[in-house]
């Protein structure tokens, strides 16, 4: 028999599970509880193609003309207008569209591959991968601020408060790890991030499916460790105190957050164990902390940084975390586009194409889809912003942007999509950020139509009233 504050546990649990997917019933509760055998993830609505997904969030809006999506009548028309039929009714954050003139393209294209994949001389290491890539060419979106683009990317609304995309894969599925966060965020930052926190909160959903913030030195988490003083048994025996003053509250409000609050001090004392032995990458071969770069040493820091980062996300997926986002930022190229662009991916292609073949040749990517893009893209127009002396950047671009993906049911070693002579909009296969989350819960086994939640009489998914599969990225 089930005693009283366990069915208060459960009773609470199923209050903010119960709308929309009708598999995670009561056994799945009972199980996660660990009130029956079985694994602490629930279960999918249909076979999951991936089960975990490493994020590459590329912060401030790559340019697609410089590294994957080559215009040469962009460069043939360098320095000319652009009709003002297609600048009707355009916002640009900077630009004074008035008098604005086409900017070409100073990078180099090869193609890669079997597919023979067109990638820029930027990227060198992640152009061996062409095969295992789907580049989406034509991705779209309608927001030109960094900030509710960003959101709009990670969580689908451009607007705080939100559950991000980790935070519906964790609701859905559930932590594989007992001891890890289902769900971590790492940073490798230039400018910050606008959205801070609400870049990886949880919204609505109970806290404790939002991301958790690790830092790239030290302690992955502050005041991890115990105070001096503080025995292993002394900080149980506290926990536990505080749990079941929790549990007693829980009991007579019902409130999900408590459910929550007992959850994440229970998770907090086995990352004491488990959070040192992640970090310590003595385990790593020479040949493997080479191929991501961790001894490249840089004025700033984060080559190093980002490598140890997309080491560590490999690691903590192989732990069993569900979903990992690493933020790179800035790609915000306003100015010096050329030399930026230069540095920005001098920080990442190498860690990233080494994430890529340790994925494969551990056999991990097959089930671990990997993402990498940014809120929007750039435009062919160079940014003619009041006080630049010369034009030697690109504003924001939401019309038409790259995107790839890789692994975890993805059909790799094709472009989907193109987008016009220079690269102004879309010409095939448009791809909205609605379609690329309906894909994506796809690949996890979801219906992005019926993972719901329901939150102030109302039930809100990932891709509010939007979004389709793009059944051509399937492998």
């Amino acid at each position: 028999m089930i005693d009283p504050d366990t069915f208060q546990k459960l009773a609470s649990r199923r209050r903010f599970l119960s709308t929309g997917i009708g598999s995670l019933a009561l056994a799945s509760l009972l199980r996660e509880d660990g009130l029956l055998a079985g694994e602490m993830s629930r279960a999918p609505q249909f076979a999951p193609k991936a089960k975990r997904c490493i994020y590459l969030f590329m912060e401030g809006g790559p340019s697609q003309m410089d590294l994957f999506d080559p215009k040469p009548k962009l460069n043939e028309l360098d320095g000319q207008s652009m009709p003002d039929s297609l600048l009707e009714g355009v916002k640009f954050a900077f630009t004074q569209k008035e008098s604005a003139r086409l900017l070409g393209s100073p990078r180099s294209f090869q193609k890669h591959g079997e597919c023979g994949m067109d990638m820029s001389d930027l990227l060198p290491n992640l152009s061996r991968h062409a095969d295992d890539i789907a580049l989406v060419r034509s991705m779209h979106c309608d927001q030109f601020n960094h900030l509710p683009g960003q959101l709009l990317m990670l969580s689908g609304t451009p607007f705080r408060g939100w559950p991000t995309l980790g935070s519906w894969l964790n609701y859905g599925l559930g932590n594989e790890s007992r001891d890890l966060p289902g769900y971590v965020v790492m940073t490798t930052l230039g400018r910050g991030l606008p959205g801070g926190a609400a870049s990886w909160s949880s919204g609505f959903l109970p806290s404790e499916y939002s991301g958790a913030l690790f830092r790239s030195e030290g302690s992955p988490v502050l005041n991890l460790e115990n105070p001096v003083g503080i025995s292993e048994s002394m900080q149980r025996r506290t926990i536990e105190a505080v749990k079941e003053l929790n549990r007693q509250r829980l009991s007579s409000t019902q409130h999900p957050e408590i459910a929550s609050r007992i959850e994440n001090y229970e998770l907090a004392f086995r990352m004491q164990s488990a959070a040192p032995e992640l970090i310590d990458l003595s385990d790593e071969s020479k040949a493997t902390r080479e191929a991501y770069g961790l001894n490249r040493q840089d004025k700033t820091g984060f080559q190093a940084s980002y490598a140890r980062n997309c080491l560590l996300a490999r690691r903590l997926i192989e732990r069993g975390t569900r979903f990992v986002t690493l933020f790179l930022s800035t790609w915000d190229q306003h100015s010096n586009l050329d030399s930026a662009l230069a540095t920005n991916t001098k920080i990442s292609d190498q860690p990233v194409a080494a994430l890529l073949g340790d994925l494969k040749e551990r056999g991990l990517l097959d089930e671990t889809l990997v993402v990498w893009g940014g809120e929007f893209g750039r435009t062919p127009l160079g940014e003619n912003r009041k006080g630049f002396k010369t034009v030697t950047g690109r504003d924001h671009h939401p019309y038409s942007f790259s995107l790839w993906m890789a692994g975890g049911g993805i059909k790799g070693g094709q472009v989907l999509g193109s987008t016009d002579e220079i690269g102004w909009g879309v010409e095939e296969r448009p791809v909205h950020v609605h379609d690329l989350h309906a894909t994506i819960l796809h690949l996890f086994g979801f219906d992005h139509e019926e993972l719901t939640y329901r939150f102030q009489g109302r039930d809100f998914r990932l891709t509010d009233v939007h979004g389709e599969v793009v059944k051509e990225l399937l492998a």
